[in-house]
């Protein structure tokens, strides 16, 4: 045995175990094959998340299993003070039992992020008489492809744990891991001419695998090392057993034809298809589906998933994603070929594809079987006259939305067409609708939009938006408060109610744009205009500095104050820009001086602002990097990773010509000072100097700047520092109309 396998070897003890676990609730293969009530099963992982979550209350939840049915999950609420009884049909849908209780009789919310259960009382309060939640849908899926990237590859089992408890207090009951993947590929590869050494150069850097498995790029920010695919596989293995543990599905890569460089040469039975280029990056080759080698391949990496992460039922994979090139292989043939390889090495299981642009083509839907399918829809809210029925022939879907891109620190999503949207498809004659999709591309901000779309599987009716959201003000900080009603009633008008049609995000920061006076934008896809009224969020601003001094204690309240603060400056950007350009463009020198300084200054406010909050600052992501070597060479590898991610994106062409520049802009305290404040700094300047000297501005290169940064190995405060509330109250002060 070569490289990893030594180490795959160990867990191959416990996959016969978890062959009897793999069909958790929600697999549509479940129905087919199992009673129609479920066996019990143990308590006793929603009992250690409960203690994680709430530890001084955990002890007053009383955790009943039931038999799932035919009809679905359910879970109901009931007992007496100090004594709550949650009953459900899974350890995932008992803790979602948990968490209706908390935000509906205690009035509390635990978020992701931020929460308020530091208010509850020490005796938990009586529900009312017995609450019922049937789920309305069987599906209920999270985390998009480029997940592990624009929300931190670098992670610790900590930060898992924590990402899988809130996925479960939510309702979510299946989860795409990604994590561990490469070494899957590293072990199957081996067995088809290729040295680990050529493997671990070809794949990227853990922060852009997403796209290395998406059969988009390869070899960037590696070479990897051995150890790290064995830390990343050991990582990777502990969430899937989690999940399983909770009743909840791990969603793993499937195989689909990706193959290093100079596969025909290694095996000249085994025909590739070139891939051509995507934004700027060569894209590995497509492996023939129709071949005998192909189904060789397949078969070795199910064979190696399954020894390093244990069985599942749903396998996520897409062919010819954004662009890629089927030559002369029938699309239909490659995928009934490829069903054909998942169906040899997982019998029943289902084949997840996303709703993205124009895939999955009728040629994929038409040649397989779709009751094995799962299509997860990203653009259910983006734009009108969707007949998702017609488009994919009947094939089972879920309602999702991507309300965010590439992790940008901008709040806002489309919730009101959520909330008259998803049920009238779900209801509507014929509907193939069968679950939700929580698909933001980074994750772990926007909570109130994280908290009202996943609440949606669990209503069998309309949801009223507008009542949602006064309830939700009530307990964002752990009661309710007139100033903080009327902030999320601004928010919610605002923000929050975008629209279908173009979008399902809202509008990016200028401050984190590559400088050009005409900037509409940062990320080259972001809308190019304001999507919502800011006066809106400013407004908001001045209601959230008026809640009660009792409520300003929840860490809630805290992020939110941050984060609308930090929205507020922001949109600013987009009004002072314009007016910056008119003073240069009229060569008005003391009037672009005084604007340019006014830019400036906002943007050492905002930086001052974000430093106040743990989840607005750059040094844990780059911490979290660095954590991960043990060389002086492996930690200056992984963070020019997890730096270049967030600005550069990748090599010249893919950040200049590509347009892959600033697509993960956000918003954090240390990237703002030392890289957006700086770009602007340099530009401004420039235009001062040609300004004052009659000359064209000097011509900057972005990218050395930029990449500059990215080789930087400064370290960055990992705690906060600072006053939330005197920071947001500058903010406002600063702003036009500041009174509110």
């Amino acid at each position: 045995m070569r490289g990893l396998r030594p180490w795959a070897a160990v867990h191959a003890a416990t996959a016969l175990l978890l062959l009897t676990t793999a069909l958790t609730p929600g697999f549509p293969s479940a129905a087919a094959s199992s009673p129609p009530e479920r066996a019990a099963f143990s308590t006793g992982p929603a009992r250690a998340a409960l203690a994680r979550l709430l530890p001084r209350h955990a002890s007053q939840f009383s955790l009943v299993p039931a038999a799932r049915p035919d009809s679905g999950d359910w879970f109901n609420v009931s007992g007496r003070p100090g004594r709550v009884r949650v009953r459900g049909t899974s350890p995932a849908v008992i803790l979602s039992g948990v968490n209706w209780y908390l935000k509906h009789t205690a009035g509390v919310d635990l978020g992701w992020p931020g929460r308020s259960t530091g208010r509850l009382p020490r005796t938990l309060p009586r529900p009312d008489g017995t609450v019922h939640r049937q789920a309305s849908v069987p599906h209920r899926f999270a985390l998009n492809d480029t997940d592990d990237g624009y929300s931190g590859a670098y992670r610790d089992w900590a930060a898992y744990e924590k990402q899988i408890d809130l996925l479960a207090l939510h309702g979510v009951n299946e989860v795409f891991v990604q994590m561990g993947a490469d070494a899957v590929y590293h072990e199957t590869f081996q067995e088809f001419g290729y040295s680990g050494r050529e493997l671990r150069s070809w794949i990227p850097g853990p922060a852009h695998q997403p796209w290395w498995l998406m059969q988009n790029m390869s070899g960037f920010a590696g070479p990897v090392s051995e150890r790290l695919l064995r830390d990343r596989a050991d990582l990777g293995r502990r969430i899937a057993d989690r999940l399983r543990q909770l009743g909840m599905t791990p969603v793993l890569p499937g195989y689909f034809g990706t193959v290093p460089p100079g596969f025909t040469d290694r095996n000249p039975a085994g025909p590739v298809v070139p891939q051509g280029q995507w934004v700027g990056f060569d894209r590995p080759d497509w492996l023939d589906p129709r071949s005998e080698v192909f189904r060789r391949v397949a078969a070795s990496f199910y064979r190696h998933q399954r020894q390093l992460f244990g069985d599942t039922s749903m396998f996520k994979m897409d062919l010819l994603h954004e662009g890629g090139r089927p030559g002369d292989v029938p699309v239909a043939d490659a995928a009934r070929a490829v069903m054909d390889a998942l169906q040899t090495a997982r019998p029943g299981a289902v084949w997840t594809l996303i709703g993205w642009q124009n895939n999955p083509p009728a040629a994929i839907i038409d040649a397989v079987d779709r009751s094995r399918l799962l299509i997860v829809d990203g653009l259910s809210d983006r734009y009108d006259g969707l007949d998702r029925e017609t488009t994919w022939h009947g094939t089972p879907y879920a309602f999702g939305t991507i309300p965010n891109f590439g992790g940008h620190t901008t709040v806002g999503a489309n919730t009101a067409v959520w909330a008259e949207r998803f049920d009238r498809w779900r209801t509507k004659p014929g509907s193939a609708l069968a679950g939700i999709a929580y698909l933001p591309e980074g994750t772990g901000g926007n909570p109130a939009a994280y908290e009202l779309f996943t609440e949606l599987a669990w209503r069998t009716g309309p949801l009223d938006q507008r009542a949602w959201f006064a309830a939700y003000a009530s307990r964002r900080y752990g009661g309710p408060d007139p100033h903080a009603a009327r902030a999320w009633e601004l928010l919610r008008t605002g923000p929050y109610s975008t629209p279908s049609g173009t979008w399902s995000e809202s509008q990016d920061s200028l401050f984190t744009a590559r400088p050009r006076l005409t900037a509409t934008s940062a990320a080259s896809w972001s809308p190019g205009a304001m999507r919502y009224d800011p006066d809106t969020v400013r407004l908001a601003l001045a209601e959230l500095l008026k809640v009660a001094p009792e409520l300003r204690a929840t860490d809630a309240y805290r992020f939110d104050l941050v984060d609308v603060a930090r929205q507020a400056l922001a949109n600013r950007s987009r009004s002072l820009l314009p007016r910056i350009k008119a003073a240069y463009d009229s060569a008005d020198l003391p009037r672009f001086r005084a604007l340019a300084a006014e830019w400036n200054t906002d943007l050492a406010l905002l930086d001052r602002l974000l430093a106040t909050d743990t989840r607005f600052l750059l040094g844990p992501w780059l911490e979290d990097a660095t954590s991960w070597g043990r060389t002086p060479a492996e930690r200056a590898a992984a963070e020019f990773d997890a730096r270049s991610i967030l600005t550069t994106w990748g090599h010249r062409s893919g950040s200049d010509t590509g347009g892959l520049r600033d697509y993960a802009n956000r918003e954090w305290s240390g990237l703002v000072r030392d890289f957006y404040a700086v770009r602007w700094a340099t530009y401004l300047d420039s235009l001062d100097t040609a300004l004052a000297t009659g000359r064209p501005p000097a011509a900057i290169d972005w990218f050395t700047l930029e990449n500059a940064w990215n080789q930087e190995r400064d370290p960055y405060p990992v705690r906060p520092s600072g006053d939330p509330v005197s920071a947001a109250t500058a903010v406002l002060d600063a702003l036009p109309g500041a009174t509110g």
